[in-house]
């Protein structure tokens, strides 16, 4: 019986490691399949605070660049009202100067002086200009280019010399910052 008894005893725990092993097996895939549902939300709930702060983050930029485009244009305005101030600043003395002048001519008796002091008021209105930017485009005895010159007319050339090239200058022309603000208006020979 003694001998019994071990076997008993023997066979006893493997049944019950057996038995053990299959209990903590089912525990395991429970808290496994819970865990991967957790896992499963806290991922969901990760993408959606993703996709809340990412939806934020375009609210603020967007808003960031409507204001951006207001304040610009806002600027532009004030740029296009006051873009000239600096130009008829610096032709204020030439209009002083030009009063001088008229006042100057109702009590004039001799002619020479009004003329030279006309010059001076204009030479002095061509420096303002020039010192903007402004410069006379040289039009006679040039040949004929339609990007600086408008052909008011052609006459036949007296010479063969000036055929295809600016005869005579009705208007002159202008250029602000070497670009083309009004085309010389010019007769060309044939």
């Amino acid at each position: 019986m003694f001998s019994k008894k071990k076997k008993d005893n023997n066979e006893d725990p493997i049944v019950e490691n057996n038995t053990e092993e299959q209990l903590t097996e089912q525990t395991t895939d429970e808290t496994a399949s819970a865990e991967t549902e957790t896992i499963e939300l806290s991922a969901e709930e990760k993408l959606k605070e993703e996709n809340a702060a990412l939806n934020d983050k375009y609210l603020r930029l967007f808003a960031e660049f409507d204001n951006y485009k207001r304040r610009t244009q806002k600027e532009r305005q004030e740029l296009l009202q006051t873009a000239g101030k600096d130009v008829i600043i610096s032709l204020l003395p030439v209009l002083d100067d030009f009063d001088r002048a008229n006042k100057a001519i109702e009590s004039a008796t001799d002619i020479n002086p009004i003329r030279e002091g006309i010059s001076l008021v204009h030479n002095k209105l061509k420096s303002v200009l020039g010192q903007k930017g402004l410069k006379e485009m040289e039009s006679v005895n040039t040949v004929f280019d339609t990007d600086n010159h408008e052909a008011i007319t052609k006459i036949p050339a007296p010479n063969e010399e000036l055929k295809g090239k600016v005869i005579d200058e009705l208007e002159k022309g202008y250029t602000l910052n070497d670009k083309v603000i009004r085309f010389a208006k010019v007769v060309v020979g044939s």
